[in-house]
């Protein structure tokens, strides 16, 4: 089996690092590694692989990850599905089995799973028909216990090749060590993202001072589980209890089957287009 292993923090990050260092330690024996992943972090990039209509080419230059010579890695001048598209198209040799995304530095639970560029990695490869685990961890200061979303990633992998084609699937961990994990657990999508509330701020005229100008400002963000004010009580008062960050707050790895861009065969689909249908009137509208 060939394993895909990208991310969107860029190809320099601990997180991509810890992945292919594990993954090759656990399953470089019996299968073959590749990582290919953005230069610079495309954090936020869903499954975006930028204005192609505009590029002849893509530029990319092979890196050496610590230790790990003989996997071979290149860094791409793109988002981390741009990757992923390349490697499948045989850019960067055979078309890969499998696709692993990651580590993200920073959980993506909630609203945070349809902006990923780590989620859209592995979302990108389902609509090539292949397999995709995302992997992502609990943001936290130095010392990240890189070890425990490297440890389930292992187990997942040989699990995911099982699955049937174009099975995606989004691995959350808390930021603990390995010996504090108390498990993995399924977790539904929640409702919750990363910025918890704003503030919206007007920007003093630079001229006159006050009054403020009312055509320019700043919008503050807090973040959800950051910063030194965090009131991690009410924000896990905020979460349903099944959801994939209520779980990560209870200090379990959440596991979520994803699926990507599909048509809407459901009743509410069927009705809109049956009603979008009905409104339609062929041909080009009457001159006023």
């Amino acid at each position: 089996m060939r394993i895909l292993i990208t991310n969107d923090d860029g190809v320099f990050a601990p997180g991509i690092e810890a992945l292919a260092r594990g993954l090759h330690a656990s399953l470089g024996g019996e299968h073959e590694l590749l990582v290919v992943a953005p230069l610079v972090d495309h954090s936020g990039a869903g499954a975006a692989v930028g204005p192609v209509y505009e590029r002849e080419s893509i530029p990319y230059e092979a890196v050496e990850l610590p230790g790990l010579a003989e996997v071979p890695t290149f860094g791409i001048d793109g988002a981390p599905a741009l990757a992923v598209i390349l490697a499948c198209i045989e850019g960067f040799g055979p078309r890969p089995d499998l696709v692993v995304s990651g580590i993200n530095h920073g959980i993506n639970a909630g609203r945070s799973v349809l902006h990923s560029g780590t989620v859209g990695a592995t979302l990108t490869a389902a609509q090539f028909g292949l397999r995709g685990l995302a992997v992502s961890i609990g943001w936290g200061t130095d010392p990240v216990p890189w070890e425990t979303p490297v440890w389930l990633a292992t187990e997942l992998v040989p699990v995911l090749a099982t699955l049937p084609p174009s099975s995606v699937l989004n691995l959350n961990s808390p930021a603990v060590p390995l010996g504090d994990l108390k498990g993995l657990r399924h977790g539904s999508v929640g409702t919750v993202g990363l910025i918890r509330s704003v503030r919206p701020e007007k920007t003093p005229d630079p001229v006159a001072g006050p009054p403020l100008d009312t055509t320019a400002g700043v919008i503050t963000l807090t973040l959800r589980g950051m910063g030194a004010g965090t009131d991690r009580l009410a924000e896990q008062a905020e979460l349903d209890p099944d959801s994939d960050a209520a779980i990560l707050a209870d200090g379990w790895a959440s596991l979520t089957p994803l699926t990507g861009v599909r048509e809407d065969r459901s009743d509410l689909g069927r009705e809109a287009i049956a009603r979008a249908l009905a409104a339609h009137r062929p041909g080009p509208p009457e001159p006023a």
